[in-house]
């Protein structure tokens, strides 16, 4: 048994020879990650140079972008680097800030995500009251709060992690992951799975309460309230029920993935699910709502066709 603070690296066995495959799958990757560089990037430009998008909505909005902007800054380069590479390890303090930027970025996300839902409800179910619930000053807070309480969490369970006795450096992945740490230990991980189950029957079950209690409520205002209502619910709510739906789907087969024996899934496709939720939600949400939400839209039209703003 080794501490694993004394483990100098860790060995990513998911990759596999690809032969000269590997220059199109660095292509593919380079390609989308300067695709959710740039539209997260431009649409935080958009919204923070706009008056009229200063919003609760939109606030919302780009702290998501730039939680996606930080989170797959936390992957992309150390995959298009591993790609090229014929030895895929990773040195254990390199893996240990992965874990932190993997698993700071998810819980953003949903935290973000839950909040948004809370702002949808009180803007389509208490219009009136809305711009009194909802201030500027409350998103700040909120926002504060969300990225702040995420960061605490993460480097609590992070240095649990890192006092565990360890019986190897294998990684059956393509990047480091908390879970995968875990699963190394020859010693209790008592203390890990009791920190995972409160937070998962706290917080996470709490945000997934309060995501269908908002939606549900807002299904009843959109079958018994005027076409104007619906209309202002689907523009608003469709875009933000694609990206939480993607955001969790992703995460769920994640999930799967490390609980359950997948060795009969083509690795190919196991690969494609790890990294799902953190590749194609940062490109996801940046095109679903630049593409739904009028406001944002126009203001893009008139950009690339060079009309005053």
């Amino acid at each position: 048994m080794i501490n694993s603070t004394q483990v100098s690296y860790f060995i990513l066995a998911a990759y596999f020879d690809t032969g000269a495959l590997k220059y199109l799958y660095f292509m593919i990757v380079m390609s989308l990650y300067m695709l959710i560089l740039c539209a997260n990037l431009l649409l935080i430009v958009v919204i923070c140079m706009n008056r009229s998008l200063h919003e609760p909505m939109y606030l919302f909005l780009c702290s998501l972008f730039v939680n996606e902007l930080y989170g797959s800054t936390g992957l992309f380069p150390f995959l298009l680097l591993q790609i090229l590479s014929d030895i895929h390890t990773v040195s254990a303090p390199f893996c240990y800030l992965q874990i932190f930027c993997v698993h700071f970025y998810g819980n953003v996300q949903f935290f973000t995500l839950g909040v948004m839902s809370y702002d949808r409800y009180l803007a389509i179910c208490h219009p009136l009251q809305y711009h009194i619930r909802m201030t500027i000053n409350k998103v700040a807070i909120l926002t504060v709060f969300i990225w702040f309480y995420n960061v605490l969490y993460t480097v609590v369970m992070l240095s649990k992690s890192a006092q565990l006795q360890l019986c190897g450096n294998t990684i059956q992945k393509v990047y480091c992951d908390n879970y995968s740490i875990v699963k190394l230990a020859c010693s209790d991980t008592t203390v890990n799975s009791m920190n995972g189950l409160i937070y998962l029957f706290t917080v996470i079950f709490g945000l997934v309460i309060l995501i269908f209690y908002t939606y549900m409520k807002i299904l009843k205002v959109c079958f018994s309230g005027s076409k104007q209502t619906r209309q202002k619910a689907v523009s608003t709510c469709t875009p933000h029920l694609a990206s939480l739906l993607n955001f969790s789907f992703g995460v769920f087969f994640e999930i799967m993935q490390s609980r359950f024996d997948m060795s009969r899934v083509p690795i190919m496709l196991r690969i494609f699910l790890s990294l799902y939720w953190l590749t194609c939600q940062p490109a996801f949400s940046p095109l679903v709502y630049g593409l739904k939400m009028s406001k944002i839209r126009i203001i893009c039209k008139r950009l690339a066709f060079g009309k005053r703003m």
